[in-house]
């Protein structure tokens, strides 16, 4: 006979595995720690290997643990999927999405798409995560997330996506650089130009790298931004030049007169905005209906 474990006992190992404590992961399971204990114990043992290393005071996966737990997600949300599945004839997008987005197109962008998706599916909830679009990638791998929203280039194997806007990239300088009141540069002249970027992670450090490599410039090492209000704010006090996405300069750049954007006549810095889920999700159906209204939703914004 082979054994299948239950999907409650997924849900404990998952539980005990994000908290590493028996009584945090009971508690958040709504059951007595002795029956989370029990049934972790008994799904151990009837895979025949040991799952959680009970240590004083705290408990960690082992190995081969960490991996049961990496699939018990998948094996998890794809449950939840075939719920969402089934009250999709309600024609709300199967009654709740976990959205994954990138920081430096999210917050710019969801203020547009919400009200539409509201009013088009009243009954939906979307639950938002901000992460960085690589950390984003894997969450939506591992079904921690239903779906993501961000910069689609050299996305992780195992993921559909669909392109919904062609987003430019920006050139910023400090309003009293030399470079600052030229109507046309070249990307040579950027040359020795101190390169600040975003962080690891961030599919913008990849487009500040290739443009460092072709121009000269270097990026600078010893200063990682955390988003980019904090670039912006740095190049505005001339602590060197950075890269700003088109929707977050229409959203931001009113607000500061230290910064000057500047056009780089050999180099046309894009990168193409999409939604992404898991090849293997049964929801792609309501991803792509997703994709579709934000298309609309950028197309309209790229007309205005």
């Amino acid at each position: 006979m082979v054994y299948r474990p239950t999907p409650r006992q997924l849900e404990y190992l998952v539980a005990l595995g994000e908290t590493g404590h028996f009584g945090e992961a009971a508690r958040k399971c709504h059951v007595s720690q002795p029956t989370l204990s029990v049934q972790v114990a008994q799904l151990e043992k009837q895979l025949g290997v040991t799952l959680i290393e009970r240590l004083p005071g705290q408990v960690m996966p082992t190995p081969v643990g960490a991996e049961v737990i990496a699939a018990a997600k998948v094996i998890l949300n794809g449950l939840d999927e075939l719920r969402a599945l089934a009250s999709s004839s309600k024609n709300n997008l199967g009654g709740a999405v976990r959205l994954g987005v990138a920081p430096s197109f999210g917050p710019y962008f969801l203020p547009y798409l919400l009200p539409r998706l509201h009013a088009r599916y009243k009954d939906l909830k979307i639950y938002i995560r901000e992460e960085r679009p690589r950390l984003l990638e894997k969450a939506v791998l591992q079904g921690e997330i239903d779906c993501g929203l961000g910069p689609v280039q050299g996305l992780e194997s195992g993921l559909d996506f669909k392109i919904i806007h062609r987003e430019r990239i920006f050139v910023g300088v400090p309003r009293g650089h030399h470079l600052a009141s030229r109507s046309g540069v070249r990307v040579s002249e950027l040359k020795g130009e101190k390169l600040l970027s975003l962080g690891p992670g961030h599919r913008l450090l990849d487009d500040a790298r290739n443009l460092a490599v072709i121009s000269g410039a270097f990026i600078a090492e010893d200063y990682e931004g955390s988003s980019l209000d904090a670039l912006r704010q740095m190049v505005s006090i001339e602590m060197g030049i950075s890269l700003f996405p088109e929707l977050y300069v229409r959203s931001e750049f009113a607000k500061d007169e230290g910064v000057a954007l500047i056009d780089l006549e050999d180099w046309q810095g894009e990168r193409d905005i999409g939604f992404f889920w898991r090849s293997s999700s049964a929801r792609a159906a309501h991803f792509r209906t997703l994709a579709d209204l934000g298309q609309q939703v950028a197309d309209t914004l790229s007309a205005s």
